[in-house]
């Protein structure tokens, strides 16, 4: 490879291809039938790891992180190869190794060191598991080398467990028996014949470094104008091509099974293939870390990049190779098929320029909302083409609002993939048997929000584990199934999204939430209806647990849960069945950047209310108005008796309507509570883009954020659930 390229600039593509081949790395290894794992599962695992390790071998500074997936690599594949039974303490193993590879690439990305400690102490755990492969496979190999000449074996597993080096891989290398250079593969194949027409001298350097990062070369062929590599490599021949395809064309490209020139096979060991340097491990790099070699190899010799390869015959059965998939996904340059002839459809952007755009496109429409406001004084007759394209402007600004918010959203699945290790390791730590189900993965919600979402969840599944769900002795003895059953679902209703997190325990024990109440001085009756009670669980150190878990316990969840909730303009209700299960719904905005609103008058103030917690509005008659206290009133609507609070005294608005028959009453709900807020006069419904006002001045009482109107004048949006505070402790007028 040409000196003087600065890899560095693809580091962040290769983080990021790392942390999303690790996640998918756990997920593979939760959903493992350890009796009969599922050979494509186990080849996707063993992908993902062969991939990292190859990234961080070929940058050739992320040494932790490479011996630690070259270890774990080596594992996987005598598993996938058969050699080495499943067993659950492995799984437990492996899904440890992974965490301690995502600290090491959260450290790289910070330009800092990894956990020395923890490096060490899972490499020797896997060494250990490894040794103990060795010793089961020498074992079974001693009647077979008592009955004849033994046959050429694959290398040691505590060789190959341990810290690869230059000095350590010759003595390994000198030690082997000669064999012939066309002895066949693992699979019984040949060695890979890669042969590359019409190239320069230069390029032909930078293809054989290239492939020397991908396997064992076994012999090499020069001549003015090709290059032929006979190599022996665990990579597909899509990964192959990929990486010819950022110097040549894949036209150029031929690769084939075929045995090592007959000349070759007598030449000294010299035509094995050079160690490879400290912590790098031979095998398929990471498509990322490939890609990224090879086009600095290409951008030195100034060839062109074409990724135009068809599909090999020796292709593996299952498809393409997964790296390669990966590759496309994340728009980086990969083999594609035949007749392609184009790159990948998706890019990599930063959140920080989608935020850029988002916050010019709200700029965008309060400044065609001022030209609305301005033009509506003008004479449509006089004016009509100015008029027609500001309602042309109207539009295409909304479609160009809603293309740009799209680009924020993310899937459910990012927050739910998470919960199966949850699931897992905590039903283990309670001696529960627990199955997790998902629905609505596809479901999307802003990414602002759906960060925030993950911590209340967190609480709400570690609460239904804990509490919820009994052991199976209990659940056999209330004639279940001793298996428990949690659900994740979500749901787009309107213009919010729905989360539920539903369980088939033993539901809210009343009688224990009453007598906890009683004790903590709260107003409740036996009478007090179910739904009321159960809202007492969402109080500040509320806990019905008889002791304390590392799970849950402490009585700082389930007020933290609903505070984070409301944060987010959502709301969450809950629902118990005794023995039947307890059902927990959070209801949220898609998108915290852009509100529905109607805005209403006060005085000579405008202020906005969310929309999603509008019912109806009305004219309170005489008839409608009881009086309760001095101060307190309540509308009668329809059989309902409803609180009434005045937002003039909320917000001390002068010159506001302070006769109720006169104002009118918009009927809000939050969370389960409704009541009345009375206003001037209704304005209208319109979009609003939110503006943080925290950030902008400071933290207002019964105001979530602002709003710039058509005028330029500022608007508030009211906080409503700051309202139906004010409900429960006191009407005001």
């Amino acid at each position: 490879m040409s000196a003087g390229v600065d890899l560095s600039q693809f580091f962040e593509t290769f983080f990021d291809e790392a942390d999303e081949l690790l996640a998918d790395m756990e997920q593979l290894l939760l959903v493992l039938d350890i009796d009969n794992p599922d050979i494509d599962q186990l080849n996707a695992i063993f992908r993902a790891a062969h991939s990292i390790k190859g990234g961080a071998g070929t940058f050739g500074c992320f040494g932790h992180l490479a011996e630690t997936t070259h270890l774990l690599e080596n594992l996987l594949d005598f598993i996938r190869k058969g050699e080495m039974p499943l067993r659950k303490d492995m799984i437990d193993l492996f899904l440890e190794t992974k965490d301690v590879l995502t600290e090491q690439v959260a450290a790289y990305r910070n330009s800092e060191e990894p956990d020395v400690a923890a490096y060490e102490r899972i490499c020797a755990q896997l060494r250990e598991l490894a040794l103990e492969q060795a010793g089961g496979a020498q074992a079974a190999a001693r009647p077979a080398q008592q009955a004849g000449p033994a046959a050429p074996q694959a290398e040691p597993a505590a060789q190959r467990a341990q810290p690869s080096s230059p000095q350590g891989e010759d003595a390994v290398r000198q030690a082997e028996p000669a064999v012939p250079q066309d002895v066949q593969a693992p699979g019984g194949e040949l060695p890979l014949r890669l042969r590359v027409t019409s190239v320069s001298a230069k390029d032909a350097d930078a293809l054989a470094a290239e492939m020397a990062l991908l396997g064992d070369i076994l012999h090499q062929e020069k001549t003015a104008d090709s290059l032929a590599v006979w190599m022996r490599t665990t990579a597909s021949s899509d990964d192959l091509v990929a990486v010819c395809c950022f110097i040549v064309d894949a036209g150029q490209v031929d690769i084939a099974h075929e045995a090592v020139p007959q000349q070759a096979r007598h030449a000294s060991t010299a035509v094995a293939a050079a160690p490879a340097p400290s912590g790098q491990a031979t095998g398929s790099a990471s498509a990322a870390a490939a890609s990224a070699a090879a086009a600095s190899a290409a951008a030195a010799s100034g060839s062109p990049s074409q990724p135009r390869a068809e599909p090999s015959p020796s292709q593996p059965a299952g498809g393409r190779n997964a790296v390669s998939n990966s590759a496309n996904e994340k728009g980086k340059p990969a083999a594609t098929g035949a007749g392609s002839g184009s790159s990948s459809s998706t890019i990599r952007v930063g959140v920080e320029k989608v935020d850029q755009i988002i916050n010019l496109v709200g700029e965008l429409v309060i400044t065609q909302a001022m030209l609305v406001q301005t033009a509506s004084t003008l004479d449509p007759v006089l004016h009509d083409r100015l008029l027609n394209g500001i309602e042309q402007l109207d539009r295409n600004a909304r479609d160009l609002q809603e293309a740009v918010m799209s680009i924020r959203m993310m899937p459910m699945d990012y927050v739910f993939s998470r919960f199966p290790r949850v699931v897992r390791e905590s039903a283990a730590k309670m001696g529960k048997q627990i199955k997790l189900t998902t629905y609505g993965q596809a479901t999307e919600l802003d990414k602002s929000l759906i960060e925030r979402i993950i911590d209340p969840l967190t609480h709400l599944v570690r609460n239904s584990i804990d509490h919820g769900i009994e052991t199976p002795e209990a659940r056999r003895a209330a004639g279940k199934s001793p298996e428990g059953n949690l659900v994740l679902s979500a749901q787009h209703h309107g213009g919010q999204i729905v989360i539920e997190v539903s369980d088939d325990g033993a539901g809210l024990n009343r009688e224990r939430i009453y007598r906890k109440a009683l004790s903590q001085g709260m107003a409740v009756t036996e009478n007090t209806p179910d739904e009321e009670l159960w809202q007492l669980i969402f109080a500040p150190g509320f806990s019905t647990a008889e002791k304390v878990t590392d799970i849950s316990g402490r009585g700082v969840g389930m007020d933290v849960v609903r505070r984070n909730i409301q944060g987010m303009g959502g709301h969450i209700q809950l629902s118990s069945r005794a023995g039947q299960g307890t059902t927990t719904r959070i209801v949220l905005p898609l998108t915290l950047a852009i509100l529905d609103g109607m805005s209403v008058r006060v005085g000579e103030e405008t202020f906005i209310l969310p929309l999603s917690h509008v019912t109806e509005s009305m004219q309170p008659s005489a008839d409608q108005v009881r009086r309760i206290s001095e101060t307190e009133y309540v509308l009668h609507v329809r059989g309902e008796y409803l609180p009434i609070v005045a937002l003039h005294n909320i917000f001390a608005v002068e010159g506001a309507v302070t006769d109720i028959t006169r104002a009118i009453a918009v009927v809000l709900q939050a969370e389960d509570v409704r009541f009345a807020l009375l206003v001037d006069h209704l304005i209208g419904q319109h979009q609003v883009v939110v503006k943080n006002l925290e950030s902008n001045y400071r933290k207002i009482p019964g105001v979530s954020a602002a709003t710039i109107l058509g005028d330029g004048s500022v608007a508030l949006i009211v906080d409503v659930f700051a309202l139906m505070r004010v409900t429960r402790d006191k009407a005001m007028i």
